[in-house]
């Protein structure tokens, strides 16, 4: 008898950044009490999983992502007790929670560090990373990821210690056993606390080779000893331990790295969050080089990973998350037209390009990830002046280049389709209140240039025309169609500049396959004869089901999923 299928094939994980979500307090940051008042919306759209950014206490140096303890809630966004009640709601709801797991480095201010700090014979001290000057300066010339060397001197031990982001996120050293002990206890403490598993992030930087002086990752990127560490982490954590989700973010990674990372053979992670796909519109220098959207090397990148997986491993699916811009302004009707040389209004097919591109992605194999406002179709945030953002990648990505002699308005313009703020402005509740319902003073961040157009409540009242509504209908197919959840993936007009095409079937022809086709135009798409012979009955469509002389053509940014016929 064939082993049942892991619960996360059949699940959708949706994604809180806890600060742009809600405020429950009236500070103007989101925090748990507000996400634990709007958890219906959440709940309400079927899905599984409630991925939280993190929420431990921090200094904020990098929102969160610089933890000063592992064990405790940051003030900004409540208590323990509070993050215990959120725990028994989101449970009521019939849903799990994953936390970030930040265990690549922790805060300057953790109290691991300030020890490591006082004496070069602390024990502490090797749990960091630590290098004697080379000729007076950094041991090698690794570059952080935010800008500068990736060492910073510290007087008091006389040593550089390494950062591969901020100067105040040192990384952890995790050839120090007694580091990681330390770590697989502060997990095991949230799982027996009733957390259900973790987003692990930039977890394939733990192994590092820091003798190498070559600049570049290949030192610190999927260094051979991330297997070891991954394997005794599942060992000493996940190990018995029912129904975890585990998912790692593997900047560099490659199709052939996550069979090895997601084989349940091999005890380490479930899935893998890569970056190939949503690496390919990014320039020469940086992500800030804007590259026009290409729809077919998109299309062979998501297909290149479905079959490398379709055997050994799984997928993870998103096109958004809190580091990303907005799938709607990045891949929609408006990046379509940028790409073909034309100015269009970022407004224009907002909802028929949200409900299509959630559409394709729903429909690949794999677990998707739905990233908080794109529910609704949310916008880049649209910011114009440089002390509108307050992301400090995009902060010193604009000191850096406007300083080298970049023109200002070069430089927002690149900020206004890059930045990691367009993913982070709070979720527009209403459009009755100066902060959209939000919080009842001026939030943290600038509400972005959908609001007051794309709230929660408007969409939620669009009927037929509702992104939300949409999602229920793409989340409820994935739960009731095994084909959806498991079956064979196959790409269809690879080559066609428009037309995004794909199967989905099963071996054992139990349900019947199915053919996925999506119009990623401004124009009317006649379907090439080799795919409209396939359509079957139509089982979703974001624009309605077609009369039957109308199947064999496309809408505008028109998508739909038919039985296939063979």
């Amino acid at each position: 008898m064939d082993e049942p299928e892991p619960w996360w094939t059949g699940a959708v994980v949706y994604q809180v950044y806890p600060r742009s979500f809600a405020d429950g307090n009236g500070d103007g940051i989101g925090d748990l009490a507000g996400l634990r008042r709007r958890l219906d919306h959440i709940a309400d759209l079927g899905v599984d999983v409630v991925w939280l950014s993190p929420v431990y206490r921090s200094p904020q140096a990098d929102n969160g992502y610089d933890i000063s303890d592992y064990e405790d809630i940051d003030p900004l966004f409540g208590t323990l007790d509070e993050f215990d009640a959120l725990l028994v709601e989101v449970h009521r709801h019939g849903m799990k929670v994953v936390m970030d797991l930040v265990v690549n480095h922790s805060s300057d201010q953790h109290p691991w560090f300030q020890a490591a700090k006082l004496s070069r014979t602390c024990p502490k001290h090797d749990w960091y990373i630590w290098r004697d000057p080379v000729d007076g300066h950094e041991p090698n010339e690794w570059r952080a990821a935010f800008g500068g060397p990736a060492w910073s001197w510290d007087p008091g031990t006389g040593q550089y210690y390494l950062h591969m982001f901020t100067p105040q996120q040192p990384d952890l050293n995790w050839d120090n056993a007694d580091m990681r002990d330390a770590v697989y206890t502060m997990m095991n403490h949230w799982l027996d606390r009733g957390v259900d598993g973790f987003r692990m992030d930039v977890i394939n930087h733990i192994a590092k080779d820091p003798a190498a002086l070559a600049d570049g990752s290949a030192a610190y990127v999927m260094q051979p000893r991330i297997h070891d560490h991954l394997q005794e982490m599942h060992e000493r954590v996940f190990a018995g331990r029912d129904a975890l989700l585990t998912v790692g973010e593997m900047p560099g990674v490659t199709v052939e790295d996550a069979v090895l990372f997601t084989d349940p053979e091999r005890h380490e992670l479930d899935m893998v969050f890569q970056f190939e796909h949503v690496g390919l519109d990014h320039g020469p220098t940086s992500k800030f080089d804007n590259e026009p959207f290409d729809l077919v090397a998109l299309k062979a990148s998501l297909a290149r990973w479905q079959t490398g997986l379709a055997d050994t491993g799984w997928n993870s699916l998103y096109l958004a998350n809190h580091d990303q811009p907005r799938p709607v302004s990045r891949f929609g009707a408006a990046a379509v037209a940028a790409a073909h040389g034309f100015r269009a209004d970022p407004f224009d097919l907002r909802y028929e390009s949200a409900t299509l591109l959630a559409t394709v992605l729903h429909l690949h194999r794999g677990t998707p990830y739905l990233y908080q406002g794109d529910e609704i179709g949310m916008l880049n945030a649209g910011f114009t002046a440089i002390d509108e953002y307050r992301d400090i990648e995009s902060l010193n990505w604009f000191r850096g280049v406007v300083g080298r002699g970049m023109p200002v308005d070069d430089a927002l313009q690149a900020l206004a389709v890059r930045s990691r703020d367009n993913a982070r402005t709070p979720i527009p509740w209403d459009d009755a209140t100066p902060a959209g319902g939000f919080s009842d003073v001026e939030p943290w961040i600038g509400m972005g240039q959908g609001w007051p157009r794309v709230t929660v409540a408007s969409d939620r009242a669009a009927g037929e025309r509702s992104v939300y509504e949409h999602h229920r209908r793409l989340i409820a197919l994935r739960h009731d169609s095994r084909t959806v959840r498991v079956g064979d993936f196959t790409l269809l007009e690879a080559d066609h500049a428009a037309l995004w095409a794909f199967t989905r079937s099963l071996e054992d022809a139990a349900e019947p396959g199915l053919v996925v086709v999506a119009n990623l135009s401004s124009s009317r798409m006649t379907l090439p004869d080799a795919v409209a012979e396939r359509l079957g009955r139509c089982v979703l469509g974001n624009l309605g089901v077609p009369a039957p002389d109308d199947a064999r053509s496309l809408q505008p940014w028109e998508a739909r999923v038919h039985e296939d016929l063979g």
